[in-house]
C-alpha cells in the first residue's frame, strides 16, 4: 500500500469557513492525523468515512477526500452508528457542533457513548449557533448576550466532558483549535481507541462569538491557564512549569512547586486508563480562574463495544440457525402446489 500524506486527504473543494474560523485548524489536524493512523494500522483511504449533521462544522466532509455523509440536524451520531454496525470495516469520523450534537442531537450523542460504538466524534465547541446567525447554544456561558438572549442567558451550560463521563464514556479528550500538534496527538489516540472517542475542540467563531475562549487560548497566558495531560506524566503546568495539581481531601488543588512544602513528589500523575473516573471527572470539570482548563486525553479505557457485540451476536445466531436464506425460509414449512 502506497504511503498516504496530508494531500491525499485534502479534497478539491474550496473551504468556505470564514477567514479566522477555528474550524480550519481542526480540519488541518485531521488531514494530517489520518495518514499517520492509516500507515500505523495498515488502513487504506477507502476505509474512512466522515459523517456530519448541520452547522458550520458539518461542512467538513466536503473538505476530506474520503467517503462522506452530510446528514440532518442532530442526527449525525445515529447515522454514524448505523454505518459502523452495517460495515464494521469502516473507520467512522463524525464532525458536529455544540448545538448540533448537544441540543437536538443530545439523546443520540449520549446513547452512542453509553453503547460505546466504535466511532470518533469531533465536537466543535464555539459556544454559539454560527450557521444560523448567532443564537445561544447548550454550551454558551451563563449570561451570554446573543441574538436569542439579548439580556443574557439564564441557563447553565453543559460541560461536554462531564456529560461524556457521566454517560460512562470510555474516551474523552479536549483541545483548543490553535493547538495543532496536540490535536493531531489526540486524534491519533482516538484511532487507537476501540469504542466511542469524543474529542471536544474549543473553536473560535470570529463572527458571532469572537474570543469565546480567549481567557485560556491567548498565547500570553495560555500556559498558566491550561494544563496538557498525558497518561503517566505529572500534572504540571505554567510558563515556568512550576505549578501542579495535588489531591486536597476529596478535591483537586493548584499548588506551586517548591512553596508551602510541596515538592514534585506531591504532584499527581495522570492516569487516563483508570476505570474509576473520579479524578478524571474532576479534571474535566476544572474551569478558569479557579483551575487551569484540562487539555489532552483525559480518559481512555477499554470496554465492550456495541458494534462488536452486534457482530458477535449475529454470528452466534447464524451458527445455530436452521434457516440461512429467504429461499430456505419459504421452503421450511408445509408447502403445496397450486395448479
Amino acid at each position: 500500500m502506497a504511503t498516504l500524506s496530508f494531500k491525499d486527504f485534502k479534497s478539491d473543494q474550496e473551504v468556505r469557513w470564514c477567514p479566522g474560523c477555528g474550524d480550519h485548524a481542526v480540519l488541518a489536524a485531521l488531514q494530517r492525523a489520518l495518514p499517520v493512523a492509516a500507515e500505523a494500522h495498515g488502513y487504506g483511504k477507502e476505509r474512512y468515512v466522515v459523517v456530519s449533521g448541520i452547522g458550520c462544522s458539518s461542512r467538513l466532509p466536503y473538505y476530506m477526500e474520503t467517503y462522506g455523509f452530510h446528514s440532518i440536524h442532530g442526527r449525525a451520531t445515529a447515522i454514524s452508528t448505523g454505518i459502523k454496525v452495517a460495515n464494521p470495516y469502516l473507520r467512522v469520523w463524525q464532525a458536529c457542533g455544540d448545538g448540533d450534537a448537544l441540543a437536538i442531537g443530545g439523546n443520540h450523542f449520549i446513547h452512542a457513548i453509553r453503547r460505546n460504538i466504535d466511532i470518533n466524534i469531533l465536537l466543535f465547541n464555539n459556544q454559539i449557533y454560527g450557521l444560523t446567525k448567532g443564537q445561544y447554544s447548550p454550551t454558551s456561558k451563563f449570561g451570554a448576550i446573543t441574538k436569542t438572549s439579548p439580556y443574557g442567558t439564564v441557563e447553565h451550560p453543559f460541560n461536554p466532558g462531564s456529560l461524556v463521563l457521566g454517560a460512562k464514556g470510555t474516551f474523552f479528550a479536549r483541545s483548543l483549535d490553535v493547538e495543532l500538534a496536540l490535536n493531531q496527538e489526540i486524534m491519533t489516540a482516538a484511532v487507537d481507541h476501540d469504542g466511542t472517542s469524543v474529542m471536544e475542540m474549543l473553536t473560535n467563531c470570529v463572527i458571532f462569538n469572537d474570543g469565546a475562549h480567549r481567557d485560556i487560548s491567548d498565547p500570553e497566558w495560555r500556559a498558566d491557564r491550561t494544563i496538557v495531560l498525558r497518561h503517566g506524566e505529572k500534572m504540571i503546568f505554567g510558563k515556568n512549569r512550576d505549578k501542579g495539581l495535588v489531591l486536597d481531601g476529596m478535591g483537586l488543588k493548584v499548588v506551586t512547586i517548591g512553596q508551602d512544602g510541596y515538592t514534585m513528589d506531591d504532584i499527581l500523575v495522570h492516569d487516563a486508563h483508570c476505570l474509576n473516573a473520579g479524578v478524571q471527572m474532576m479534571l474535566a470539570d476544572m474551569k478558569y480562574p479557579d483551575f487551569p482548563v484540562a487539555l489532552g486525553v483525559i480518559r481512555d479505557v477499554r470496554d465492550l463495544t456495541y458494534d462488536d457485540g452486534v457482530t458477535d451476536q449475529v454470528a452466534e445466531v447464524t451458527a445455530k440457525a436452521r434457516i440461512h436464506s429467504v429461499d430456505e425460509l419459504l421452503r421450511s414449512g408445509s408447502t403445496w402446489e397450486v395448479k
